[in-house]
């Protein structure tokens, strides 16, 4: 069994980061461990955009260099080619949020094909991902959920959603490559995983082409993951599954009060981080049937995958089994895991600087609420400094 140590290892950790990336980073989680900074930076950054300001070099240079790869597939080469000579592979997710017309459903699909496209006879690019309210109108995805009646254009809508998944789908076949379909808020993520679920079936005879995502602060997930496993061995198709802890726990706790309807959410961290690891000892458990892809940046959840890995004897290099992590985020999870053999993808945001915002503004937030996290990032990366004797 490993040493519960290897996430100590700095060097290790940040050997792609220059001494300037890493007082870059240092800044960075400084600032953001600060939350009433956070709260005035997203608001003056968000108000010099839409004022069209001159700020986007200077967000290039700061906080859009350290969380994305670039501003297009290409942009992002160099990155991916450094961070695969190190044993870390790329997710390329194009973090462009927040569109509703029926013309940038079409162009979100486009663009998903052609990095799918991208990332074929690329070893350093296993995975590719989508996020399917950038196939569909919310409201559509919403009312097929909470099962309301669709009025004859909302029926075409949810046509051509279902049409845009199965072009995707396709293509990461055609092009051998595993596709990763995010997770939503839980009002409109039933049609989402009824359509992942059909995905699967139609797709995964061989190998899993499709995974879906389980939001395991949602404490319905772990039932959820046991009946889609008895469908695919019933079936006969692999089932393909990322879990995470979940993005949205302030929106679906106000929504569920505003509505008067039963949370979804773990009623605090301590239930979300035992449902998670729950989740996790069932997948190993049944890893000659579940493929997995655990999303996590929290150190103990990838200790346990560790332990139970050992104590089964899985191959650290099993195919059926990544751990994944944020691109400018918990380096030395990643770095260190792929270090000592196992497979490791770092999710590598990129779009437009405008574009990337809300994206970014969402990874501040996230850490700020985290404190944790951040101040672990600190401390590493004090540590790291101290090393280099900068």
């Amino acid at each position: 069994m490993l040493e519960q140590k290897i996430f100590d290892d700095t060097q290790c950790a940040f050997s792609l980061k220059s001494d300037s990336e890493l007082e870059r980073a240092y800044f960075l989680f400084k600032m953001i461990s600060v939350q009433p900074l956070v709260k005035i930076g997203t608001a003056v950054t968000r108000f010099a955009l839409n004022a069209s300001l001159p700020v986007e070099g200077l967000i290039r240079a700061t906080v859009f260099d350290h969380f994305c790869g670039g501003v297009s597939e290409k942009d992002c080469e160099p990155t991916i080619k450094a961070m695969y000579g190190k044993g870390v592979h790329s997710v390329l997710d194009f973090s462009v949020e927040g569109k509703e017309t029926e013309a940038l459903f079409d162009e979100a699909l486009e663009r998903v094909i052609s990095i799918i496209q991208f990332a074929k006879d690329k070893p350093g690019m296993p995975f590719s991902v989508f996020k399917p309210t950038g196939f569909g109108r919310f409201e559509v995805l919403r009312k097929v959920t909470e099962k309301e009646a669709l009025s004859e254009s909302e029926k075409q809508e949810w046509e051509r959603i279902q049409e845009r998944f199965d072009k995707a789908c396709n293509k990461a076949k055609e092009c051998n490559i595993r596709l990763l379909i995010d997770a939503e808020e839980s009002w409109m993520q039933g049609a989402v995983d009824d359509l992942v679920l059909k995905m699967m079936q139609k797709y995964n005879t061989e190998y899993p082409v499709v995974y879906t995502t389980l939001q395991c602060y949602r404490w319905d997930r772990l039932n959820y993951l046991k009946e889609m496993h008895e469908d695919a061995l019933e079936k006969g198709y692999k089932l393909g599954v990322k879990i995470v802890r979940g993005a949205y726990m302030e929106k679906e706790r106000e929504r569920a009060q505003e509505k008067g309807y039963d949370s979804p959410i773990c009623k605090d961290k301590a239930e979300t981080d035992a449902h998670f690891n729950a989740m996790l000892v069932y997948i190993l458990d049944n890893l000659d049937t579940i493929w997995a892809f655990i999303g996590t940046h929290n150190e103990e959840s990838n200790y346990l995958a560790i332990e139970i890995m050992a104590q089964k004897e899985i191959e650290s290099k099993d195919e059926r089994l990544w751990f994944g992590q944020l691109y400018g985020m918990s380096d030395h999870i990643s770095f260190n895991l792929a270090d000592h053999g196992y497979n490791v993808a770092k999710y590598l945001p990129f779009g437009p600087v405008k574009d990337v915002m809300p994206y970014l503004i969402r990874r501040a937030e996230e850490n700020t609420s985290v404190a944790g996290q951040t101040n672990r990032e600190l401390t590493l990366i004090k540590q790291e400094r101290k090393r280099r004797n900068l």
